[in-house]
């Protein structure tokens, strides 16, 4: 049975999900070909994703081709009432509430799982993680699942470097619709809305720190450099800073850059990225956010020890006094910017990155007597039909091969 806040609320989120449906044509057409072929019938899936409307979305898709769909949200700040009220009125058994403790957050994540899934949907290894350990009597008919993100696989690699995952997993973040689309444009987009409506200001002639630069990373320094910032990219492999350089930002360790950033977002996926010495050094009035899953890379902890004072100046914005009166400003509480700020990424970014999922579960149903408990990567076909089905919405074409050419380029 779900949990939810408050069913009342359904009507609002019914409008939310209707409104990204008209602008996810890829998961429209895989929805179509789910209805007819019913690949998922008689199984269970569990989705753990940011509960909003988009997610719905997605929901709704794999119902369509016969699963029974157990909704649960990745993060408490990023669930929206409305729509998993809306989303459990349409029949999807939904688990979330915003602003769930960590001890909430988990339980709704073992409510979901209780259904003994056949597949998940994760996003950041959380369903994973409890697979592995305190839910692992739930995995007995466990086929394998998608992880949705960076932070996610490098946890999926090393339960699988430790020969200690519990199914087949597949990287859909390594998906090129995925890191190309989601995470480049997505990312770069979301997070720079989620910035300017949080703080009314501008990007234009600041002082912009990137940490990062994956994909996520180089959208967020490109969107920042568009709107005319002085970037500053961090890195610790060398052949991104290169990548970076010849992008035309500059290049320097956090410990130099704190100096100089006005706004500092981290886009790592790993943690302690900007700590106590770089507080020591940063400008008045700084701003700091976070891009990457876990809240985790700036120290907010650390900062709130250091501070003398601490208080909310908008909503979304806490300003920490330092002792010698400077005033440092985190976003949304040093989580997900662009998702604890209300944004979340654009409905036709997510159309591509969740028809991978829809597309990947559907391989794993496929191939599910032939699976090995390791992590596949997204098969170049799945790619390419998102890829061409997006195109063909948007009344674009490409070239094709003739007889003649491919014949020549097979000789190489």
């Amino acid at each position: 049975m779900s949990i939810i806040r408050d069913a009342a609320l359904a009507p609002s989120g019914h409008t939310k999900i209707e409104w990204v449906r008209s602008f996810m044509p890829a998961l429209s057409q895989i929805e179509k070909k789910f209805e007819k072929e019913k690949p998922f019938a008689g199984m269970k899936i569990a989705v753990s994703v940011h509960l909003e409307a988009k997610t719905a979305n997605l929901g709704l898709v794999l119902a369509k081709g016969g699963a029974s769909v157990y909704l649960t949200g990745s993060n408490p700040l990023t669930t929206q009432d409305d729509v998993a009220a809306a989303v459990a009125e349409r029949g999807v058994e939904t688990f979330g509430l915003y602003g769930a403790s960590g001890e909430e957050y988990e339980n709704l994540l073992v409510s979901a799982l209780s259904c003994h899934p056949d597949l998940i949907v994760d996003d950041g290894g959380d369903l994973l993680n409890l697979l592995s350990g305190r839910c692992s009597g739930y995995a007995d008919r466990l086929i394998g699942g998608c992880e949705e993100t960076t932070t996610g696989i490098l946890r999926m690699r090393a339960r699988e470097k430790a020969n200690a995952l519990p199914c087949a997993m597949m990287a859909v973040n390594d998906a090129k619709a995925k890191h190309y689309y989601d995470n480049k444009y997505g990312t770069g987009q979301s997070v720079w809305t989620s910035i300017m409506e949080t703080t009314n200001l501008i990007v234009a002639g600041k002082t912009v720190v990137i940490a990062g630069y994956g994909w996520c990373g180089k959208g967020t320094a490109m969107r920042a450099k568009g709107m005319g910032a002085n970037v500053i990219v961090t890195e610790i492999d060398p052949f991104k800073a290169l990548d970076a350089t010849m992008d035309g930002f500059r290049i320097m360790p956090m410990d130099e850059a704190a100096k100089y950033g006005d706004i500092f977002v981290t886009v790592t996926g790993c943690k302690d990225v900007i700590v106590d010495r770089h507080f020591a050094v940063m400008k008045d009035n700084a701003i700091l956010c976070n891009a990457g899953h876990f809240d985790c890379e700036v120290d907010v902890a650390g900062l709130k020890r250091i501070a003398v004072k601490a208080e909310e100046k908008r909503n979304n914005i806490v300003g920490y006094t330092m002792p010698d009166g400077r005033t440092l400003h985190v976003l949304g509480e040093g989580r997900l910017v662009n998702l604890a700020c209300g944004m979340g990424h654009p409905a036709e970014i997510m159309d591509m990155s969740f028809a991978v999922q829809a597309l990947g579960l559907n391989w794993l149903a496929a191939h599910r007597k032939n699976l090995e408990k390791k992590v596949y990567e997204v098969p170049a076909s799945i790619d390419n039909e998102i890829a061409l089905c997006k195109l063909e919405a948007m009344g674009l074409s490409i070239d094709t091969l003739t007889p003649e050419q491919e014949a020549y380029l097979g000789g190489w």
